[in-house]
């Protein structure tokens, strides 16, 4: 195995491992917003993974985060981790899909995936519980997707305003 792909590996686990933590956060900070709430502050590691190294590196970066955060936070097959399951799947497409075929930018990328998130979330749960009364509460978890959306997308250029991207090539 090749220097560079070493180093991309070794970045990428680092990533996910931010990512993880964020999540594991974002787990327990939730407490003082409106049931099902959050803040969403691991898809900064998403949009970061998108925009250095692409799609696919993104979607492992995802999935090693949802299922390793299950294992830590103890939701593992809980309907929280179904939900998680749900809204990162159906934002990572939609996100992968914006970043190959738009030139939006990073902020307007990032609310919209926040809003796929929990639209992601709500068709899970409705299916989990095998009923659509939750759905009316789409409304209060999509107009938190649009502070979220922003603050993420905010903090994901900040970040990659910093940060060297020839390093992590």
């Amino acid at each position: 195995m090749g220097h560079k792909k070493t180093k991309k590996i070794v970045y990428l686990a680092l990533l996910s491992a931010l990512a993880i933590i964020l999540h594991t956060v974002d787990h327990y900070l939730s407490s003082p917003l409106p049931l099902g709430v959050k803040l969403g502050i691991a898809n900064i590691v998403a949009l970061l993974v998108v925009d250095i190294y692409g799609t696919k590196e993104m979607f492992v970066v995802n999935f090693f985060r949802v299922i390793i955060s299950g294992l830590l936070t103890g939701t593992l097959m809980h309907y929280t981790f179904l939900m998680s399951c749900g809204g990162v799947f159906l934002s990572s497409v939609v996100l992968a899909l914006l970043k190959r075929y738009t030139k939006l930018p990073l902020v307007s990328i990032s609310i919209i995936a926040a809003i796929c998130h929990n639209i992601g979330q709500m068709f899970v749960i409705s299916f989990v519980i095998s009923s659509a009364a939750l759905m009316p509460y789409i409304f209060v978890m999509l107009a938190a997707s649009i502070p979220t959306g922003i603050l993420t997308g905010l903090t994901a250029i900040e970040v990659l305003k910093r940060v060297k991207r020839e390093q992590f090539q």
